[in-house]
């Protein structure tokens, strides 16, 4: 397993756990410290994964946002922990991470793969819908485009 892909592994599960234990902070660092040490003790470099749990909780409330106008007909709390987590994930990636180390499908198709080992029967389609969606309305990167949902994306994380 590719260290990336491990990395992104153990922030989602670390995530889930702490979604599921009631999202207290103060319990974070030590949810991912066990995982890692678990999960990841052979990996050289554990710095992505903290940095996309940090990123992520520092974005959550725009994240979930976007993730509730991207699946209108699925409020937030009914998303399965798993599939909720991994799409933070992804969106994170999409929209805030660095496109030269992670371009935008790379991330898309990674989330993909945590929902199918880790998700439900249809958890891959969903996310990939989701993600799909996102990644249509914001456009591809480095090109000109400007659209409705493009902007309302904009607006959902300034407002968060």
């Amino acid at each position: 397993m590719a260290s990336r892909h491990l990395s992104r592994s153990v922030a989602m599960q670390s995530l889930y756990e702490w979604d599921f234990r009631g999202r207290k902070n103060d319990e974070l660092i030590g949810i991912v410290d066990r995982n890692v040490a678990e999960y990841a003790s052979g990996l050289e470099d554990t710095s992505f994964i903290y940095m996309l749990v940090k990123g992520i909780i520092e974005n959550i409330d725009s994240l979930d946002k976007i993730i509730e106008k991207a699946a209108p007909q699925w409020p937030l709390e009914q998303i399965a922990i798993v599939d909720r987590n991994v799409l933070r994930l992804g969106l994170y990636e999409l929209l805030h991470g660095n496109r030269d180390e992670v371009p935008p499908k790379v991330a898309i198709n990674e989330a993909i793969e945590l929902a199918k080992s880790f998700g439900g029967e249809s958890s891959g389609k969903f996310v990939n819908g989701v993600l799909g969606t996102v990644y249509r309305e914001i456009g591809e990167p480095g090109k000109e485009q400007t659209s409705k949902k493009k902007e309302e994306i904009k607006s959902a994380e300034s407002s968060a």
